[in-house]
Protein backbone atom coordinates (compact mmCIF):
# COMPACT_ATOMS: atom_id res chain seq x y z
CA UNK A 1 0.00 0.00 0.00
CA UNK A 2 1.43 3.34 -1.00
CA UNK A 3 1.29 6.37 1.26
CA UNK A 4 2.33 8.70 -1.53
CA UNK A 5 0.97 12.17 -0.93
CA UNK A 6 0.21 11.46 2.73
CA UNK A 7 2.30 13.27 5.30
CA UNK A 8 2.31 11.98 8.85
CA UNK A 9 2.83 14.67 11.48
CA UNK A 10 3.61 14.59 15.16
CA UNK A 11 1.06 15.68 17.75
CA UNK A 12 3.07 18.84 18.35
CA UNK A 13 3.03 19.72 14.63
CA UNK A 14 -0.72 19.13 14.51
CA UNK A 15 -1.28 21.39 17.53
CA UNK A 16 0.87 24.14 15.99
CA UNK A 17 -0.97 23.86 12.67
CA UNK A 18 -4.33 24.08 14.44
CA UNK A 19 -3.19 27.13 16.42
CA UNK A 20 -1.99 28.85 13.24
CA UNK A 21 -5.40 28.86 11.56
CA UNK A 22 -6.42 32.37 10.45
CA UNK A 23 -9.38 32.60 12.83
CA UNK A 24 -7.53 31.00 15.74
CA UNK A 25 -7.79 32.27 19.27
CA UNK A 26 -4.87 33.94 21.09
CA UNK A 27 -2.43 31.54 22.76
CA UNK A 28 -3.61 32.51 26.28
CA UNK A 29 -7.19 31.67 25.28
CA UNK A 30 -6.27 28.08 24.40
CA UNK A 31 -3.74 27.45 27.16
CA UNK A 32 -5.23 25.97 30.33
CA UNK A 33 -4.11 27.29 33.68
CA UNK A 34 -6.03 24.61 35.59
CA UNK A 35 -7.93 21.53 34.35
CA UNK A 36 -10.35 19.62 36.59
CA UNK A 37 -11.77 16.33 35.39
CA UNK A 38 -14.51 15.39 37.83
CA UNK A 39 -14.29 11.67 37.21
CA UNK A 40 -15.20 10.60 40.76
CA UNK A 41 -18.22 12.93 40.88
CA UNK A 42 -19.15 11.90 37.34
CA UNK A 43 -20.06 15.45 36.41
CA UNK A 44 -17.66 16.75 33.77
CA UNK A 45 -14.62 18.85 32.94
CA UNK A 46 -13.74 22.38 34.05
CA UNK A 47 -10.95 24.49 32.60
CA UNK A 48 -9.62 27.80 33.82
CA UNK A 49 -7.79 29.36 30.86
CA UNK A 50 -4.67 31.48 31.08
CA UNK A 51 -6.63 34.50 29.78
CA UNK A 52 -8.93 34.30 32.85
CA UNK A 53 -11.89 32.66 31.09
CA UNK A 54 -13.63 29.66 32.70
CA UNK A 55 -15.28 26.79 30.76
CA UNK A 56 -17.16 23.69 31.85
CA UNK A 57 -18.84 20.77 30.10
CA UNK A 58 -20.77 17.82 31.44
CA UNK A 59 -19.77 14.34 30.28
CA UNK A 60 -22.94 13.82 28.22
CA UNK A 61 -22.20 16.97 26.23
CA UNK A 62 -18.55 16.00 25.70
CA UNK A 63 -19.47 12.51 24.48
CA UNK A 64 -22.00 14.00 22.04
CA UNK A 65 -19.32 16.48 20.88
CA UNK A 66 -16.59 13.88 20.28
CA UNK A 67 -14.24 15.42 17.70
CA UNK A 68 -13.16 12.15 16.03
CA UNK A 69 -13.76 11.68 12.31
CA UNK A 70 -16.43 9.00 12.80
CA UNK A 71 -18.48 11.08 15.24
CA UNK A 72 -18.10 14.19 13.06
CA UNK A 73 -19.40 12.26 10.04
CA UNK A 74 -22.37 10.91 12.02
CA UNK A 75 -23.21 14.41 13.30
CA UNK A 76 -22.99 15.90 9.81
CA UNK A 77 -25.21 13.15 8.38
CA UNK A 78 -27.81 13.80 11.11
CA UNK A 79 -27.36 17.60 10.83
CA UNK A 80 -26.40 17.89 14.51
CA UNK A 81 -24.07 20.40 16.14
CA UNK A 82 -21.27 19.27 18.48
CA UNK A 83 -22.80 18.39 21.84
CA UNK A 84 -26.28 17.93 20.40
CA UNK A 85 -27.63 14.50 21.33
CA UNK A 86 -28.93 12.03 18.78
CA UNK A 87 -32.72 11.64 18.89
CA UNK A 88 -33.79 8.97 21.37
CA UNK A 89 -35.34 5.79 20.07
CA UNK A 90 -39.14 5.78 20.19
CA UNK A 91 -39.09 2.01 20.74
CA UNK A 92 -40.62 1.36 24.18
CA UNK A 93 -38.59 -1.85 24.41
CA UNK A 94 -35.23 -0.22 23.74
CA UNK A 95 -32.56 -1.37 26.14
CA UNK A 96 -31.40 0.97 28.86
CA UNK A 97 -28.11 2.66 28.03
CA UNK A 98 -25.95 3.92 30.85
CA UNK A 99 -25.19 7.64 30.66
CA UNK A 100 -21.83 8.44 29.10
CA UNK A 101 -19.01 8.39 31.59
CA UNK A 102 -15.26 8.29 31.08
CA UNK A 103 -13.44 5.19 32.23
CA UNK A 104 -10.11 6.97 31.77
CA UNK A 105 -8.93 10.49 30.95
CA UNK A 106 -5.32 11.16 29.97
CA UNK A 107 -3.36 14.13 28.75
CA UNK A 108 -2.29 13.95 25.13
CA UNK A 109 0.99 15.78 24.92
CA UNK A 110 0.54 19.36 26.01
CA UNK A 111 -2.37 20.05 23.73
CA UNK A 112 -5.36 17.83 24.52
CA UNK A 113 -7.31 15.34 26.62
CA UNK A 114 -7.90 11.77 25.54
CA UNK A 115 -11.10 10.25 26.89
CA UNK A 116 -12.03 6.56 27.00
CA UNK A 117 -15.80 6.24 27.38
CA UNK A 118 -17.86 3.53 29.07
CA UNK A 119 -19.43 2.70 25.67
CA UNK A 120 -15.98 1.61 24.41
CA UNK A 121 -15.34 4.71 22.29
CA UNK A 122 -11.89 6.24 22.69
CA UNK A 123 -10.74 7.80 19.41
CA UNK A 124 -11.67 11.42 20.14
CA UNK A 125 -8.87 13.78 21.11
CA UNK A 126 -10.25 16.93 22.74
CA UNK A 127 -7.64 19.60 21.96
CA UNK A 128 -7.50 22.75 24.05
CA UNK A 129 -8.35 24.75 20.92
CA UNK A 130 -11.39 22.56 20.23
CA UNK A 131 -12.59 22.76 23.83
CA UNK A 132 -12.25 26.54 23.94
CA UNK A 133 -14.06 26.84 20.58
CA UNK A 134 -17.03 24.89 21.99
CA UNK A 135 -17.12 26.62 25.38
CA UNK A 136 -20.64 26.44 26.80
CA UNK A 137 -20.66 29.64 28.86
CA UNK A 138 -23.33 32.20 28.00
CA UNK A 139 -20.78 34.70 26.68
CA UNK A 140 -19.27 32.22 24.20
CA UNK A 141 -22.55 30.66 23.08
CA UNK A 142 -24.09 34.08 22.43
CA UNK A 143 -21.03 35.27 20.46
CA UNK A 144 -21.16 32.10 18.26
CA UNK A 145 -24.85 32.63 17.50
CA UNK A 146 -24.23 36.18 16.19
Amino acid sequence: MSHEGIRFVSAEEAAKAEANQPDSLPVDAVTPLKVRVKLTEGTGVEIEWRDGHFSSWDFRWLRDACPCATCNAEREAANLAPGEAKPKSQDPFALYLAPPRPTDVTSVGRYALGIKWNDGHQSGIYSWTYLRSVCQCSLCTSSRSN
